[in-house]
């Protein structure tokens, strides 16, 4: 496969992969050979023909001018292939925008721009030329807030889910009454219809777009000078129906149900005229976002068997979605967040949704996942369409730059589901099991340079889901960009050593740091080990259950003894809750984010991650510890909660700041 990995090479197509630093794994020399021809990078099968592939491949790198994408760190070195070009080369630079050519400068201006080379010879080259600061955007303050999967938060407004008004007051309150600086929610990208709809928040139509589902109908401001007050009372009504289901009967969260409701409430509300500065908005919006918008509310007019005269309703609910969901971060911001709403991007899209349907910037017949791990032996496919680093890299970026813009609009904060894709992803033929794919690279240099630049633009933090297997140098790269990570407690670990709990002076201060996550068990559960109890149920494990039990449970033992070594309360479960967070308070931690289910005692996991319709994902409301489903308002009315918080919020204000922190 000598020839074929060279080739590979060429197009940052891996032929081995390290799942450890003493293991090195083959990939099948099919699957190689699969994922160039499904990117065009293999046109010959003889092997002849591959060693001149091969050859004159190289032979282009060798002899250009320049690479097709040069990044700039401001205040930093020129790249380094501008130091190689022949000396004389005149370099010509046309600014983001398109405005007059000027000669390379010193500090070029931030932006994404067009390089062009000159030699003295005559050859001529062009090249994406990225300027970005050094840094991104650094929280404000070491801060603690919520993270919460909106849809199973709901009040006594919201018609059978959560809704971006409910995120607005659990803002207000965690920040007026906790001291929270920050709420971060899933992601809240448009959904693909469907009988029933995938809940999945992961798997999306489209992550350029919000999806309306979370509108809150009463507070569109149409809704006030509707003539059928009758007609939009008795969906409310049935809205309050559907949330009763939920709270007091146990069904589960039915976000086709909401939406069947809101949308006809929306077609009312679309049918009231405009008032002339509501329309010229609207209208400044269609523009500002442009053909991508105009795409997207077509394939939801044809997704809902609709005319395409339709669209426009579509592109309205997107506005009107943008509309509360900036309003939501004013809110958090207005009561005193330091951050504000932290809003989650998802790794991929559904390859139905509006955004594969993009011309040629997804792969087709291949989907992302993860090689096999410690977590699951046989790899994970995600179903997801990746881009064509390719592709992505000859339209200078501007889809990932498009789809930045589009989030930053509304987030105090960024998390980056999987940031790692920016650098490489696991790419897996259709037909091929998950463990056999080959990780294909993407230009990372140049993917955290965009996400720099467009954070920095919209003065937004940004947060880095690194969890699992990472590529060496990773890591040090996002943190000297200013990226945080994501350490959660349980993975913390002295792994150097003998394993046991990762002291908390020895954590790591670019981070967010948490007890648990969406795919984690509760702490509660945790503590409990009926995490593992549901897993045996549901036929999750690979142990015997007693084997399993007994490893769960020695591994919360250690976590307890450090937790009394230090001093701290663990004796009964919300006393040990709240030890936990205490210890994550006691790290250097820059953030720290509290599930809200612990604040309650919830032990029902939102995802269980290898589970489909066994489990309900991503459907469950917030419970109390009896399971039974709370409001926004009860929540935020419990002693238990109130208790956590308080206690959060104490040790917030007791602990060191960082040195960085004392630094400013």
């Amino acid at each position: 496969m000598d020839d074929l990995a060279r080739i590979a090479a060429l197009h940052g197509v891996a032929s081995t992969y390290r799942p450890a630093e003493d293991v090195t794994v083959e990939v099948p020399e099919e699957t190689v050979r699969a994922v160039l021809r499904l990117t065009g990078a293999l046109p010959a099968e003889d092997p002849d023909d591959l060693r001149s592939l091969a050859d004159s491949g190289e032979r282009r790198r060798a002899e250009r001018l320049l690479p097709p994408t040069l990044v700039h760190w401001s205040g930093e070195p020129a790249p380094p292939a501008l130091a190689a070009l022949p000396p004389g080369t005149r370099l010509r630079v046309t600014p983001e925008g398109g405005a007059g050519e000027v000669d390379w400068g010193p500090e070029p201006a931030h932006g994404v721009h067009r390089l062009t080379a000159t030699a003295p010879d005559g050859r001529t080259a062009g090249a994406t030329l990225i300027v970005a600061p050094g840094r991104a955007p650094a929280a404000p303050e070491r801060a603690h807030g919520l993270l919460v999967q909106l849809y199973s938060l709901l009040s006594e407004r919201s018609w059978g889910m959560g809704d971006l008004a409910d995120l607005a007051e659990l803002a207000r309150w965690a920040a007026r009454t906790h001291g929270a600086g920050f709420v971060q929610v899933n992601p809240l990208h448009a959904a693909v219809p469907g009988a029933p709809t995938d809940p999945s928040p992961y798997r999306p139509a489209s992550r350029r777009f919000p999806d309306p589902v979370y509108l809150r109908v009463e507070d569109v401001p149409e809704h006030a000078h509707h003539p059928d007050r009758e007609a939009l009372d008795a969906l409310a009504a049935r809205g309050a129906e559907l949330r009763h289901e939920v709270l007091e009967k146990g069904a589960l969260i039915d976000r086709d149900a909401v939406w069947a409701l809101k949308r006809e409430a929306l077609e009312l509300l679309y049918a009231v005229p405009r008032t002339a500065v509501r329309d010229a908005a609207y209208r400044e919006f269609l523009a500002e976002q442009g053909p991508t918008l105009e795409l997207h509310a077509l394939w939801c007019a044809g997704a809902a068997g609709e005319e395409p005269e339709r669209a426009d309703f579509h592109a309205w609910l997107v506005w009107l979605t943008d509309g509360q969901l900036r309003a939501a971060q004013e809110a958090a911001r207005g009561a005193g967040m330091s951050v504000g709403i932290v809003h989650d991007l998802a790794v991929g899209v559904h390859p139905e949704g509006s955004d594969a349907r993009l011309p040629g910037l997804y792969a087709r017949n291949i989907s992302v996942g993860a090689p096999p791990d410690a977590f699951n032996a046989r790899g994970q496919d995600w179903g997801l369409p990746p881009w064509r680093p390719d592709v992505l890299e000859g339209l200078a970026y501007e889809p990932f730059r498009a789809l930045l813009r589009g989030v930053f609009r509304y987030a105090g904060a960024l998390r980056i589901d999987h940031v790692m894709g920016l650098f490489r992803l696991w790419w897996i033929p259709e037909g091929t099991p998950p463990a056999e794919g080959a990780y294909v690279s993407y230009d990372g240099e140049a993917m955290l340079a965009v996400l720099v630049l467009e954070a920095h633009r919209a003065g937004s933090v940004v947060v880095g889901e690194d969890l699992g297997t990472v590529e060496p140098g990773v890591r040090d790269a996002l943190a000297r960009r200013g990226i945080l990570g994501t350490s959660v407690l349980w993975f913390e670990r002295d792994w150097a050593g003998d394993g046991e709990p990762l002291a908390s002076g020895a954590w790591r201060e670019d981070c967010l740091a948490t007890a648990t996550t969406h795919d984690l068990p509760p702490t509660a559960a945790k503590l409990a080990g009926s995490h593992v109890e549901l897993r045996d149920r549901l036929g999750l494990l690979t142990r015997p259950l007693e084997t399993e039990g007994a490893e769960d449970a020695a591994d919360t033992a250690r976590w307890l003894e450090e937790l009394d070594r230090l001093g701290l309360d663990t004796k009964g479960e919300e006393a040990a809750v709240t030890a936990l967070y205490t210890f994550l308070l006691r790290t250097p931690a820059r953030l720290v984010g509290v599930w809200l289910p612990d604040a309650v005692g919830d032990r029902r996991p939102q995802n269980l991650p290898g589970t489909w319709d066994q489990y309900p994902n991503w459907r469950l409301p917030i419970a109390d510890a009896s399971g039974r489903p709370l409001t926004l308002e009860a929540l935020t009315a419990s002693p238990r909660a109130n208790a956590l918080l308080s206690a959060v919020r104490e040790g917030a204000q007791t602990r060191t700041a960082p040195p960085s922190a004392r630094a400013l």
